[in-house]
């Protein structure tokens, strides 16, 4: 493990079945970014603009995943990150599954689900809150959403909400 993507040198143990879609530190770095905008700590404190450092350079490696892409789009809205949002967004609009008119995110190598009679799938968690993580970036820009991104987040909200289980909850790792 590289130190340059770890938040203040820290090092935070996960139980792996709650992880999410955890799966490198980048994506932690992106949680806590996250966590810390949304508190707000301004962009300008040195914890979040070294976080944000780590995000950028983590943006500019070609093999990011999925999950991680939405993660990083979200905290470079939060960060009024416009250019490197509007990247990553139209990053993942190239990786989208577009199916039954909504628009939604899912894992590399995921085999499609069957089509089963009084059956309808749900997707699993990481792919529920990836979407939303899309569909959060998307609408957190500033000047407001263009009209092309709420159509586009509209498609999204469609899917996210044929996720919900019959008492209207999600399957989360949250």
């Amino acid at each position: 493990k590289t130190e340059d993507m770890k938040v203040g040198g820290v090092s935070i143990c996960l139980c792996v079945s709650l992880q999410g879609g955890v799966d490198n530190e980048a994506t932690l770095t992106a949680y806590i970014t996250i966590a810390l905008l949304e508190i707000p700590l301004p962009v300008a404190h040195s914890v979040v603009r070294n976080a944000l450092f780590c995000l950028e350079t983590a943006a500019n490696q070609k093999e990011n995943h999925v999950y991680t892409k939405a993660l990083l789009a979200y905290a470079f809205a939060l960060a009024g990150k416009r250019d490197q949002r509007k990247a990553l967004l139209d990053s993942l609009e190239k990786e989208a599954v577009r199916k039954d008119g909504s628009v939604h995110w899912q894992r590399p190598g995921k085999e499609p689900e069957a089509d089963l009679p009084f059956h309808r799938h749900r997707a699993p968690s990481a792919e529920v809150e990836m979407t939303a993580y899309v569909l959060l970036a998307q609408l957190t820009s500033q000047p407001a959403p263009a009209q092309e991104e709420l159509a586009s987040a509209s498609l999204i909200a469609k899917w996210i909400s044929s996720q919900q289980n019959p008492n209207g909850g999600f399957s989360s790792t949250q």
